[in-house]
């Protein structure tokens, strides 16, 4: 041979058609050869002990991991750990393998069926990038501004209308608040409010101690008219500066006279804040929405969705029964005066909602049950409240086992089960936030995302947002999950379920030139879905990839 010449061996070049299996002895497997074509729809059947599972899992998924092990350096390998060889003389034409099979071994409880499928991650993209905020104290939308849009606002006004502008420096606070009229004195500002009264800096009403106050400094007072810009923008910036991004703005329409109860009064904020609540929030990005993250998990929970506590429905028998008449299941078998003890300790919570302990518990309203079981204040204590110190204080073994009896894991009270805090739960899209979205069922959620339109900026950037959380959802259509919501724990999944919910994630990858290894995808399925399930793993084949399935279901065979 020349030098520079280099000898090829022919067969090397010829495609391979086949997965060619030879010798494999896996436990049932007696000396079994087969040649399984590659990119077609396989099925492999037989009764049960004849080494299906042995022939797909146990030889040709599991050499197909060996081998990619192989693929990798000592350096890598190291950390991984080795896999034992099969037991086969040889495998040849072997793609890599990806196994979907039912023994679920990710009991992750922080695991959903949007992370499996990733449809949540766009989610969280698409809240954060068109979503609106809204304050979750008063309800009322919440956008971030720059004091020149403040500005551009104002002046929309009609002409002639007069302004007022305010830096809200003290909002409900007592004292006498010195300090606050020395700074204004040092901006050189004249006039402020206090408690709503308009008054000159150096005749400012005594302010008690002991009593809450407000104190807004006036930085300029403005008619709307051509030529005030720059001085209603100066006026806003030193508000801005004065009140940590927020300012109070009064307007006077020019046909009205000048009376205190006419004045329209209107609050702003240069952060993602209500100026109304003094809430504010942190910027929204995509990590605002993350559960698995601190920015954006239900402090209550954790991220879980569930807590374990006393589950009211338990402690509580029969909510038609009033607290004298026996209720509180957790409370039977005490003595008269430990049962009274019991009632003095909710007297606070049942005086703030306005319920009386002869009651049926079943006349209080929904947020005055929600006050009486899970009010944590110390001034007034909830049911559980009450419940979870007793549990931590009593020595009484006796009644340490039955209040235990009625603990359980149930639904975080703060989220819902949605899993996210509040500031997550106040921005909407399409009038639900994120916790209402994933809770649907997908297929009421794909109605959801057709219904959504989007205008300007916002539409460049939803659509193709959109167009990804749709096409994830239609792949768990098809392979018959639609029932199942987004927001689903994967822990709570059946080994099909998770099956077809991890099928479903690997159509929508858009792999190619693979072998898929299934078990028993059809396990559970109604005949209808059964259908879209095959012509789903026919799109998973057509796509250039090879699919296994071990399957006993004759429609499948016949496929």
């Amino acid at each position: 041979m020349n030098v520079g010449e280099l000898e090829i061996d022919q067969s090397l070049l010829t495609p391979v058609d086949a997965i060619r299996v030879r010798g494999a002895r896996t436990h049932n497997l007696k000396n079994v050869s087969v040649d399984v074509p590659r990119n077609q729809l396989v099925v492999i059947t037989g009764p049960s002990g004849s080494g299906k599972s042995s022939l797909a899992f146990d030889t040709i998924y599991a050499q197909g991991q060996r081998q990619y092990m192989q693929s990798l350096s000592l350096y890598a390998r190291q950390f991984m750990g080795g896999l034992p060889r099969a037991d086969v003389q040889t495998v040849d034409g072997l793609q890599p393998t990806v196994c979907l099979d039912q023994n679920f071994r990710n009991r992750n409880r922080r695991s959903t069926v949007g992370t499996i499928t990733e449809a949540y991650h766009y989610l969280c993209l698409l809240m954060a990038k068109v979503g609106r905020i809204h304050c979750y104290g008063c309800g009322a939308p919440i956008q971030q501004q720059t004091p020149q849009q403040i500005r551009d606002r104002l002046l929309q006004l009609p002409e002639r209308t007069k302004l007022m502008v305010l830096a809200p420096m003290v909002v409900g606070q007592k004292g006498a608040h010195q300090d606050t009229l020395k700074l204004i004195r040092r901006e050189r500002l004249v006039r402020l409010r206090v408690d709503g009264q308009i008054c000159d800096i150096d005749s400012v009403p005594e302010m008690p101690v002991g009593k809450t106050h407000d104190i807004e400094a006036v930085t300029d007072r403005i008619i709307v008219r051509e030529g005030v810009d720059e001085r209603l923008l100066e006026a806003i910036e030193t508000a801005v500066r004065l009140a940590d991004g927020k300012v109070t703005v009064c307007s006077l329409p020019p046909d009205n006279a000048t009376t205190s109860d006419a004045w329209d009064e209107k609050s702003y904020s240069t952060r993602y804040a209500c100026a109304a609540c003094d809430i504010h929030y942190s910027e929204v990005s995509p990590r605002t929405f993350g559960f698995n993250n601190p920015f954006g998990s239900c402090e209550t929970c954790g991220g879980v969705g569930d807590e374990f506590t006393f589950d009211p429905a338990v402690v509580v028998g029969d909510r038609k029964r009033s607290l004298a008449d026996g209720a509180i299941v957790a409370w039977d078998g005490l003595s008269k005066a430990a049962f009274r003890k019991q009632l003095q300790l909710l007297q606070p919570v049942l005086e703030l909602i306005g319920h009386r302990v002869d009651q049926p518990l079943d006349q209080m309203s929904d947020a005055g049950w929600r006050t009486f079981v899970h009010c944590y204040d110390k001034a007034t204590p909830g049911l559980l409240a009450i419940l979870e110190r007793e549990l931590a204080t009593s020595s009484d073994d006796d009644r340490l086992d039955q209040l235990e009896q009625t603990i359980d894991r149930v639904v975080c009270h703060a989220c819902n089960g949605s899993r996210i805090n509040d500031q997550a739960r106040a921005v909407f899209v399409g009038g639900k936030h994120l916790g209402d979205i994933v809770a649907m069922p997908i297929e009421e959620a794909i109605e959801f995302f057709a219904s959504l339109s989007f205008e300007g900026d916002d539409l460049a950037i939803a659509e193709p947002l959109v167009a990804e959380i749709r096409s994830r959802l239609d792949f768990l259509v098809r392979v018959g999950v639609g029932y199942l919501g987004l927001g689903r724990s994967a822990d709570t999944l059946s080994g099909g379920e998770h099956q077809r919910v991890r099928l479903a994630t690997s159509i929508g990858s858009g792999l190619t030139s693979v072998c898929f290894v299934l078990d028993e995808p059809s396990i559970g399925l109604h005949q209808r879905d059964n259908d879209r399930l095959i012509e789903t793993i026919r799109q998973l084949q057509a796509a250039g990839n090879s699919v296994i399935v071990v399957e006993h279901d004759a429609a499948m065979i016949e496929a």
